[in-house]
This record gives structure tokens, sequence and C-alpha cells, in this order.
């Protein structure tokens, strides 16, 4: 009778302590820009509900996200660890090897092969809460794996949404041609459906300790919005004053130079408004002060290449390239009692782990989030958290990136480029924009850098591209003719289209404008 009471009592406390513990509410967009938010500059987007969570949260202004492109970044959350050391360097899907050569890129690397699914043996971060006594939930956009490594295989409770694909193969008005979704009505909205999901999910779980992870699809291509957004980003920009040219060329794509893309504009307020609904339900419930929640991106804005989105001004490059652009992103954390501020200290996607255990009070996994750290020392002003950062990339974006790794050490920041082993570094304190290469000037501090980086590749079995036997200058020239000849006025046409009165899309989505209020 004894031994029964004292299990009761351990039950008893054991579920208190469970109740007691925060709820986990993370936030991933897709694509997303870190200029892309009015609490980051946009003077074009409108982000109330994103700039409102900012306001509460701890801002950190040098986030980055651990690739500049989406399933390496989206497995280094899942679970704290590189993905050099994953050997997830690609978007999943993306070809390699000798498979490249049918891109008709014409480069002079075949880019490196990499996994191409979340390796079982991984105790992702749903794993640890699922066994710290959470309930766990998955919305949106997963693009790590297919049949076999869904989010329901790696910890997670409940699916919505989410399998291989890495974009809305229906778009962003259902029907949505999802198999781990139902459709709603005709021209429902797809960042408003999941948003609801998660929302109604919090709802059906707010007596016991949960953890709701809500990936969206935005604002990944294919760009789309209803005609009410439209007309009122279309308006803005001609407020504005609409620039007579609005790309100029990269080193092999167009990029764009300025935010005023009303389709694009009317998608990232629409998924502003999805995040407005999860928050909303937060203080309806009495929850919002016993809730953790993060916001971040999994790699910066569409410049080049997809949709050709969005505008990082002052920052370099965007999605898929080694500069800023491609990889410094929003990266907020919201967490109860604790005082919000703005955090200067370097860190990066993997760190989630580790720094959301620690905030709800759970063990730490130390032998799987080993690429990050807890940032709850900066947090609570503990203590500063200095280290380098590193990142892998043996691949060609779809975007215009190369193959290349990078160290940021400080202010400075080394890129090598692998397919001619040359370097270029920067100070980001002096040079945010990455237009003055110190690599020459600073010969020490380049040797220095790209030592400890060749170091950390070591240590992670990085896997490389390689050179390409049957490379040809002139058919690689020939391909960057055509982009600057062919594709540079196309897209100015398509830009001037877009911002035009006559401009009509794609019919299954322009009358949809009441659904995403």
């Amino acid at each position: 009778m004894i031994f029964l009471r004292l299990v009761l009592l351990l039950f008893v406390v054991s579920t208190v302590q469970a109740q007691d513990r925060p709820n986990v509410v993370f936030i991933l967009a897709d694509d997303l820009g870190y200029h892309d938010l009015g609490y980051t500059g946009s003077s074009y987007y409108e982000t109330p509900n994103i700039d409102a969570l900012a306001s509460k949260s701890q801002n950190f202004i040098n986030g980055y996200a651990a690739s500049r492109v989406c399933s390496p970044s989206r497995a280094a959350i899942m679970t704290g660890k590189s993905p050099a050391r994953l050997q997830i360097t690609d978007w999943i899907g993306a070809k390699s090897g000798t498979d490249w050569r049918t891109q008709g890129r014409e480069n002079r690397l075949l880019p490196a092969r990499y996994n191409h699914q979340l390796p079982q043996e991984e105790t992702t971060m749903a794993e640890a809460f699922k066994a710290g006594g959470y309930r766990t939930f998955f919305a949106g956009k997963w693009h790590l794996g297919g049949e076999g490594s869904y989010p329901e295989d790696h910890g997670f409770d409940i699916n919505v949404g989410g399998y291989h694909a890495g974009s809305p193969f229906g778009g962003y008005f259902s029907p949505y041609d999802n198999p781990k979704m139902e459709d709603g009505v005709n021209g429902e909205n797809l960042s408003i459906r999941l948003a609801t999901e998660t929302a109604d999910f919090i709802s059906e779980n707010k007596e016991k300790p949960f953890f709701a992870f809500l990936s969206f699809y935005a604002v990944h291509g294919p760009i789309q919005t209803t005609e009410e957004k439209w007309e009122k980003y279309q308006d803005k920009a001609k407020k504005a004053g609409i620039a007579e040219s609005g790309f100029e060329m990269e080193r092999v794509l167009p990029i764009r130079q300025h935010q005023d893309n009303p389709v694009y504009g009317g998608l990232v307020e629409t998924m502003d408004d999805a995040v407005g609904i999860v928050m909303k339900r937060l203080e309806e419930l009495g929850l919002a002060e016993n809730t953790i929640v993060v916001f971040t991106s999994d790699n910066g804005g569409v410049a080049s290449g997809d949709a050709f989105s969005t505008s990082n001004a002052p920052l370099r490059g965007g999605k898929g390239y080694q500069w800023e652009g491609g990889i410094k992103e929003p990266f907020l954390i919201a967490a109860p009692g604790i005082a919000p501020k703005t955090i200067s200290d370097k860190v990066i996607g993997m760190d989630f782990y580790p720094t959301l255990l620690d905030l709800a009070g759970l063990s730490a996994q130390s032998s799987q989030h080993v690429d990050g750290v807890s940032l709850l020392p900066i947090i609570t002003g503990e203590k500063e958290i200095k280290r380098d950062l590193f990142w892998h990339y043996p691949h060609y974006g779809n975007q215009g990136g190369e193959p290349s790794s990078v160290i940021r050490e400080g202010d400075w920041k080394l890129i090598h480029y692998w397919e001619d082993e040359r370097n270029e570094l920067y100070n980001l304190a002096n040079d945010p924009e990455e237009r003055k290469d110190l690599s020459q000037k600073q010969s020490e501090k380049t040797a220095l850098l790209l030592a400890k980086l060749k170091l950390w590749l070591e240590d992670s079995k990085a896997e490389y591209a390689t050179h390409d036997p049957i490379f040809k200058q002139e058919k690689y020239n020939a391909v960057l003719e055509k982009n600057r000849k062919i594709l540079l006025p196309r897209l100015e046409k398509e830009r001037k289209r877009m911002l035009s009165e006559e401009y009509k899309p794609n019919a299954d989505w322009w009358g949809s404008n009441t659904t995403d209020d």
C-alpha cells in the first residue's frame, strides 16, 4: 500500500511539473528575407503581427540560418547538427554528381552527393520534447524526406501537410494537391489553413504542455496572393515611385534590386495574418504568458532564381548565395518571464534545439545537438557566447550561388570557393554589403581563417564537389550571355506587367480575395 501511494504521489508531482512547463510554438517561414519585415526595416511589406511579436522577444540581430537553402537549414533546426555533419547540404531533390549535367548549367564542378532524408538515428527536437511529456504537432512544409521520413516518423504526434515537397504543389489556394492534408473549400488560403490547424491543436491541448511547429510553405514560390492585396501593394509601389530598372546582373543571374513586387507583398502579409491567428488564440486561451514563441526563416529571400520575388538590400545576394542576403535571418525568441531586448551575439539555427530544451527545463541532449549551444546565458544576461560560425555548400544554387564554404569570426567573414580555391574576406562591421574584398590586403587573416575553416570541415567529415572532366568554358560563357541578353530583359518586362492595371494571374487563385481576412 505504501508503495502504491508513493507511485501515485510521484505521478501527481510529475503531472503538475509537466503542466507547469512552458508550451512551445515554433514558427518557421520559408524563403523569407531578413529585410522582408516591418521591424527589420521594410517600408513596403506590412507585417504588424510579426512586428508585435518582435517587440516582446529576444531579437537576435545577428541570427543566421544554417544554410543558404531550405532542407539543410530545416535539418539543422530539427537535430542541432550542422548540415555538413548531417551530410544534408542541399535541398532534397536537387541533382548532384553527373546528374547535374542535365540542368544545362555547364558548371566547372559536379555538386557533392548528399543524404536525401533525415537519418532515423537522429533524435529530433520533437522527439526530445515528446520524451519530456509534450504533445507534439507539425503543420506545413517538411522537405526532409519521403515515405518513412515524414514528421510522424521523427517525433510528431500529428502531421498536417508535411511530406517530401518543398513547395505547395497546388499553390496557395485550395485544392492543395497535398496528400497529408484535406482540401478546404475552393479558394481557402494555405497559410491561413495551417495557422488555423495549429491554433485548433493549441485549443485541444491547452491543459497539457505542447510543442507546435508551424512551418509555412510561404513565402516560397509559386508566389500568389488575392486581388485585394495585389491592388494594395501595386498602389504602394506606385506611390513610392517605380524605378525604371528593377534588376541587375550578379555573377550568374539577374538579381532584384527593389522591394516592389505586389504579388509577393500580398503573400508576405497573408503569412503575417496567419501568425496573428496563432498569437490571438494563445491570448484568448490565457496561454501567452506560459508559451515560448520562436520565429525565424530557413534561408534568405529569393532575389534571384525561382520567382525573383524580393530584394534583400542592403545585404548582398539572397537565397542560394554565400553572402549575407542568403543566410542572415529574423531570429526571435519570446520567452515567459524574460524581458524583451536586442542581442548582437552571433547565433545560428542549430542553437534553437538546446535553447528550447533549456527554457523548458528539459535535459540537454549533448550528444545530439553538438553544433548548437544554449542561448539561455545570453538571454538572461549571464554571459556572452563567443565562437566561430561555419557554413558548407558544395553545390550550385538555383539562384546563382557558387560551391563554397564560409567562416565568420567576430566581424570577419571568409568565403572559400571550391571552383578555383579563391577567397573573399570581408569585415562586416565596416562593409555589411560585402563589396570590399580584403583577402589580399589581409593575407595573414585570410590564411588563419582558411585554416580554421578546413579544420572544421575535416571534423565534420564534409563532402565536396568534384571537378567535371567534360567542362567547357565556352559553353558556360554562352549560358551567362543568355542570362544577360534574354533572361534579364524578360524579368524587367514581367516586373512591370505585375505592376500594371492589366495584370491577370492564373485563374485558379485570383478570385479568392475574401479567404484570408
